[in-house]
């Protein structure tokens, strides 16, 4: 395996940051639409509409039809959160990493750098909520390419956002994945990450049941004093 290094994002790594974190959003699609063809709803769809056109018209052809044609709705149902996410995040805080993570203190974004190549990364910003008791930190965006996992590059790359929390005075950090994100939840938990809460990243996530989880890791913790 190649080595790599941690190091704070610069301004040419920029397409490789943005080409990682897209292709490591999309990979979840397929996890998603096998959740999706789980539930009730979905399997009353694609049992019952096509068997109701075949009752009403006699046409096999016809049903099988509709069956694909409802596959690609499913499908489509399943990329859309994950497109829409990446979507907005080029529009939000990846548009300019430097000036939204790397303009002040309490911010940061560092990428995982193996021969001369990105292959993994990470952000964190602070929560800009007043009625928060605690300073908390969020995690963003770990991402390691696929040919680069099985080296600790995702377990580093979280201990670096624990210790910039750490030297930065914050209490937590706290991050949102998905439930279909079961590698990155293991991996989470691990390292002494505790469930706070689900949600619904937006509607659309909502309307497929894909749930969002919430995860908060206290400074405090023995887990965090290890780490």
């Amino acid at each position: 395996m190649a080595p790599y290094h941690i190091r704070k994002y610069h301004i040419r790594d920029h397409k490789q940051v943005l080409t990682l974190f897209a292709q490591g959003i999309e990979e979840h699609i397929p996890a998603t639409f096998h959740h999706l063809l789980k539930l009730p709803r979905a399997l009353l769809l694609l049992a019952g509409g096509p068997l109701i056109l075949l009752l009403v018209s006699g046409s096999w052809l016809l049903a099988l039809m509709a069956s694909l044609t409802f596959l690609m709705v499913l499908r489509f149902a399943a990329a859309y959160p994950f497109k829409l996410y990446i979507a907005m995040s080029l529009q939000t805080d990846m548009a300019d990493i430097m000036k939204t993570y790397l303009s002040g203190r309490g911010s940061c974004f560092w990428v995982a750098e193996s021969e001369g190549q990105v292959v993994g990364t990470v952000g964190a910003l602070p929560v800009e909520d007043p009625t928060l008791w605690e300073k908390q930190l969020q995690l963003f965006h770990l991402s390691v390419g696929m040919e680069h996992r099985g080296q600790g590059i995702a377990k580093s790359l979280v201990r670096t956002v624990i210790q910039f929390a750490r030297d930065q005075g914050y209490s937590e950090v706290v991050l949102e994945t998905s439930i279909v994100q079961s590698a990155a939840l293991n991996l989470y938990q691990a390292m002494g990450f505790q469930f706070v809460r689900h949600s619904y990243f937006h509607i659309s996530a909502r309307l497929i049941e894909l749930t969002s989880v919430h995860l908060v890791f206290p400074m405090s913790s023995t887990q965090g004093r290890r780490l």
